[in-house]
């Protein structure tokens, strides 16, 4: 199969154009990562080249060394060095909160993600891993919506989740319109994501709205019960 070039990919669904529209954090890895190569080589569209080296990483973590990237096809020097720079600089800034351990509603809305969402304009769906302690591994941004339309799909909830070896994990979003009550939308999300923790073994502890005023828990409110 030919590979498409970066202008062949409908412009609403090119990564730099989704970055900028939606923000970074609604971003796959895969994306940023093509965000930081640009274009793909002969036969080789950006996408695939950045999935191979989101595969590196993944594997490899901090380990990951200049000869492992060269080793991806259409991945020179430059390249590669700017792709370490880039991990190397969010290893420095990661989030401060990893390893907090959570007991409670509140100990997730001190999170920087969390706080940060309480005040935006647009619906933001967050999922928080955690450890068997029930340490913070990592909060990342899932999807980001349109007012209070946002969309979680359980394979976007937990792949991140799978590749932490997360023993359970926390769902939080955002309210625009400042209301605390969860939409129907919400119940029948939740739903779906806890049956698809229990099946793969991922517990969901809780599901929190959240807004600049407040926070509702869905596991203290009754309304979220797994199996």
């Amino acid at each position: 199969m030919a590979a498409r070039r970066i202008t062949e990919i409908p412009e609403r669904d090119r990564p730099r154009e989704r970055l900028i529209r939606k923000g970074v954090e609604a971003l796959s890895t895969r994306d940023l990562i093509a965000v930081i190569l640009g274009r793909g080589t002969h036969g080789r569209d950006v996408l695939a080249v950045a999935s191979e080296v989101r595969d590196v990483f993944e594997r490899k973590r901090h380990a990951v060394t200049v000869e492992d990237l060269l080793a991806v096809p259409g991945i020179g020097k430059a390249k590669a060095c700017e792709l370490l720079a880039g991990f190397e600089l969010s290893r420095r800034f990661e989030d401060r909160n990893q390893g907090l351990r959570i007991t409670r509603p509140e100990d997730v809305l001190s999170l920087p993600s969390v706080d940060t969402i309480r005040h935006r304009q647009q619906e933001h769906f967050l999922g928080i891993t955690l450890n068997g302690a029930g340490e913070v591994i990592r909060a990342r941004t899932l999807t980001v919506g349109l007012l209070n339309a946002s969309q979680v799909h359980p394979r976007e909830a937990f792949a991140d989740a799978i590749t932490d070896r997360a023993a359970a994990i926390i769902f939080v979003h955002n309210h625009p319109s400042g209301s605390l009550d969860p939409s129907s939308q919400d119940l029948a999300i939740t739903r779906q994501l806890v049956e698809a923790g229990d099946l793969l073994g991922i517990q969901v502890l809780d599901h929190l709205v959240v807004t600049r005023r407040g926070h509702r828990s869905l596991r203290e409110s009754g309304t979220l019960r797994s199996g």
